[in-house]
């Protein structure tokens, strides 16, 4: 066994980085491997206020998937940049107003965090490793080619566009409510905003986020994956209960070149659950709880692979 003090020399390193931007600088961190780099990656996180660990404090999700993903990558040799996303943790400051935030942004956000841990980690570029809505953000990115785009990761990954999974969603709304939430998903589609939404829905169709949500339904996740002709990898879970088996079934069939692994019993987050919706949420509280067997190894091994 290794003295205490050497073990500490051998751990992982942690950095704090910061990214220029306006109105204020982005935020993350930097774990680096104890021995050499062999590849470098940026973590992007899921949708709400999601930040650089994986947690949504304000509700309650606690899961610390990215920091689990970024030791364990590291300790394959893999460095990682995790960020607070614009608007969140140490990045609120940058946060735009609502209505004036659009899709784009956090793809322009993840392109320039590929160059800066490409640069941070004297690799010739970096792996965009996108998680839930952060794998629509890598697969933005890379429309028309980044040279700083090693290739992508995409994990427990919307496959549909916006509008079908947003359909699914509320199907079970009682009617009148059901079909207007369907007009507005319809109009919002087309580009144009709906001036009245229903009351009970102003949470999801507020006016100040219709903007955003316009320019989130134009994007279609099959699509972008089939234009895209770097290295590819999906990763899906069978207990996952906000993402399902055919959003990466429609990834693959869209673009066959792609590894895809189905990890059997690994929920949204990454951890071994149950499709029984109680006991699968309850990961999302548990950072003790380590990340699914083979995650980690799998995004590895397909980074590290000889190209």
């Amino acid at each position: 066994m290794l003295p205490f003090a050497a073990a500490l020399l051998l751990s992982p390193v942690s950095t704090p980085v910061e990214l220029p931007s306006s109105p204020a600088p982005l935020h993350g961190t930097l774990l680096s491997p104890e021995g050499r780099t062999r590849a470098a990656a940026v973590i992007i996180p899921g949708s709400g206020p999601t930040d650089r660990e994986g947690n949504s404090p304000q509700f309650g999700i606690q899961a610390a998937t990215y920091r689990l993903l970024a030791e364990g990558l590291a300790e394959r040799g893999v460095a990682t940049v995790r960020i607070d996303k614009r608007g969140i943790g140490e990045s609120a400051a940058a946060g735009a107003s609502e209505a004036d935030l659009r899709f784009s942004a956090y793809a322009e956000d993840a392109r320039a965090w590929a160059a800066e841990a490409a640069a941070k980690t004297g690799r010739p570029c970096a792996w965009l490793i996108g998680h839930s809505e952060g794998a629509l953000v890598a697969l933005a990115v890379v429309q028309g080619g980044d040279d700083k785009v090693c290739g992508l990761v995409l994990l427990s990954g919307a496959g549909r566009p916006a509008g079908v999974v947003l359909r699914e969603q509320l199907a079970a709304l009682p009617e009148p409510l059901k079909t207007e939430a369907y007009a507005a998903v319809e109009e919002l589609e087309a580009g144009r905003t709906v001036a009245n939404p229903p009351a009970s829905l102003a949470a999801l169709f507020r006016p100040s986020v219709q903007p955003y949500l316009i320019s989130w339904l134009a994007l279609d996740p099959a699509k972008l994956a089939a234009a895209y002709d770097g290295p590819l990898f999906i990763g899906q879970g069978t207990t996952d209960i906000q993402v399902t088996l055919a959003d990466a079934e429609a990834l693959n069939a869209a673009q066959p070149r792609a590894e895809l692994a189905i990890w059997d019993g690994v929920n949204h987050v990454l951890k071994v659950a149950p499709a029984e919706r109680a006991a699968n949420v309850a990961t999302y509280m548990d950072p003790a709880l380590p990340l699914a067997p083979g995650v980690v190894e799998a995004v590895a091994d397909f980074v590290l692979k000889p190209r």
